[in-house]
């Protein structure tokens, strides 16, 4: 921990910060806590908080259980897409109720999100776009939780 009165330099994404002291000590927290580099798409967005203020401590567990609902999307998305082509290439067996149950879950998870997306996409043949569209969306309100409205919360 730096001493009271000292600037604070925090690398934050191969860029170095400098932090000026504001009366407590600095933390650098991105989505799952302290110096974990873990994130969407391996992006890991810092966020500066100063420690002794409760506004910024309760914005900032607003913003992080926003960050784990978004990444949970992101991976059911992901796994719907992979389940779907292992079951469209028959490399599963449908016939087996456990992987039929996990089949219809992820469906049921997705398809409210794929909905709206393949009704305004054209039809492209037998190839669906629209989990590459909700990626892209996810991905853009996690950006934007990270850096616009953190920013804006937290300043």
């Amino acid at each position: 921990m730096p001493e009271r009165g000292e600037p604070v330099s925090i690398l934050m994404n191969g860029h170095t910060a400098i932090f000026p002291d504001n009366g407590s000590y600095p933390a650098v927290l991105n989505m799952f806590g302290p110096s974990r580099k873990l994130g969407l798409a391996g992006l890991a967005v810092n966020v500066y908080m100063s420690v002794n203020n409760e506004l910024e401590t309760g914005m900032l567990a607003v913003i992080a259980t926003l960050n784990f609902i978004i990444n949970i999307a992101w991976f059911l998305v992901i796994a719907s897409a992979i389940f779907s082509w292992l079951y469209a290439f028959n490399v599963i067996n449908v016939n087996n109720n456990a992987i039929n149950m996990i089949g219809r879950s992820l469906y049921q998870l997705t398809e409210p999100l794929y909905r709206p997306i393949r009704n305004v996409l054209p039809n492209m043949g037998g190839v669906d776009l629209s989990p590459l569209v909700v990626l892209v969306i996810l991905y853009f309100l996690w950006y934007f939780l990270n850096t616009t409205v953190a920013a804006a919360l937290l300043s």
